[in-house]
C-alpha cells in the first residue's frame, strides 16, 4: 500500500536566545499513521509540534505539507517561508492542552465559525456537519451550551470537533489530557482512539505511556532536542535497547 506523505520535516532547528531545542530533528507522518512523541518535560516535543503548526518559525529546515514545501532557502541562500501560509493552516488542525475555545460563544458556533469564515462553507451545511460530528462525540445535547458549562473534558472533545470541523488530513495534539482529570481523561483518549480506528492522520505529544502504545503506529522518544528512539509501540516501550529510553520509561512506571 502506497500511502501519501502528509507532513514531512528535514533538519529543523529551533533556538530561543543561547537555549537550542530543536537540534536537527527529521521527521515523516504518512496518511493513516498515528505517531506520538513521547520524552521528558523541556526535550523539545511542544516545541517541535509549534514549529510543524506554523505557530513558530523553525530557523532551520525544510517543512512539507503533502510534498509541499513551507519553507525554503531563496537565490541568497536565507531561510524563507511562503508567502502563502493560509493554504497550508488548511491541512492540519490542532488541539491544545487548554482548550481554546471562544468563551462569548456557545458550542455550535465554536464549531462552526471556521468552516463558515475560512472554507466559505453554507451555513446550514457547516451546522448539519457540526451536529454530526458533536454526536459522534456523546455531545449532540451541548450544541447550545457555553464552554463555562461544560466539564474540561466536554470542552476538549468540543476543541477536537471544532478541529475536525476544518476537515484537515492531519491533526496535531499537544498534551490533549494535561489539564484533565483520570476521569475526563479517559473520554478524551476515548475518542482520539476511536478517531485512529478511523484512519485520522494524527501526531500526539502525550504523557499517557499506555495511551500512547496502545494507539500508535509509531512512538518517537525524544530529550534534548533530539529524536533519541523510534519505532513501533512494542518496540519503544517493550524491548528498547537504548539505555535512555529505558531510563525514561522506568522513571514513568514508577
Amino acid at each position: 500500500m502506497n500511502s501519501m506523505n502528509i507532513l514531512e520535516m528535514k533538519n529543523i532547528k529551533k533556538s530561543f536566545g543561547e537555549n537550542e531545542v530543536l537540534k536537527d530533528i527529521s521527521l515523516k507522518v504518512d496518511e493513516g499513521e498515528v505517531v506520538s512523541i513521547i520524552g521528558p518535560s523541556g526535550s523539545g516535543k511542544s516545541t517541535l509540534l509549534r514549529c510543524a503548526t506554523l505557530l513558530e518559525k523553525a530557523d532551520d529546515g525544510i517543512i512539507s505539507y503533502l510534498g509541499d514545501p513551507v519553507t525554503y532557502y531563496d537565490e541568497k541562500g536565507v531561510y524563507r517561508y511562503q508567502k502563502d501560509l493560509a493554504k497550508f493552516r488548511k491541512v492540519f488542525g490542532l488541539v491544545f492542552q487548554s482548550f481554546n475555545l471562544f468563551p462569548h460563544y456557545n458550542v455550535l458556533k465554536n464549531v462552526t465559525d471556521a468552516p463558515v469564515s475560512v472554507l466559505k462553507v453554507d451555513k446550514e451545511q457547516a451546522k448539519a456537519e457540526a451536529y454530526e460530528l458533536l454526536s459522534k462525540m456523546g455531545l449532540e445535547d451541548k450544541a447550545e451550551a457555553y464552554p463555562y458549562e461544560l466539564s474540561g473534558g466536554q470542552q476538549q472533545r468540543v476543541s477536537i470537533v471544532r478541529a475536525l470541523a476544518m476537515k484537515p488530513k492531519i491533526l496535531f495534539f499537544d498534551e490533549p489530557t494535561s489539564a484533565l482529570d483520570p476521569e475526563l481523561t479517559g473520554e478524551v483518549l476515548k475518542v482520539i482512539k476511536q478517531l485512529a480506528e478511523a484512519k485520522m492522520t494524527m501526531v500526539i505529544v502525550t504523557h499517557e505511556m499506555a495511551f500512547a502504545r496502545a494507539v500508535s503506529d509509531r512512538v518517537i522518544f525524544m530529550d534534548g532536542g533530539v529524536i533519541v528512539e523510534e519505532g513501533k509501540p512494542e518496540d519503544v516501550f517493550g524491548s528498547t535497547q537504548n539505555e535512555r529510553t529505558k531510563q525514561f520509561l522506568q522513571n514513568y512506571n514508577k
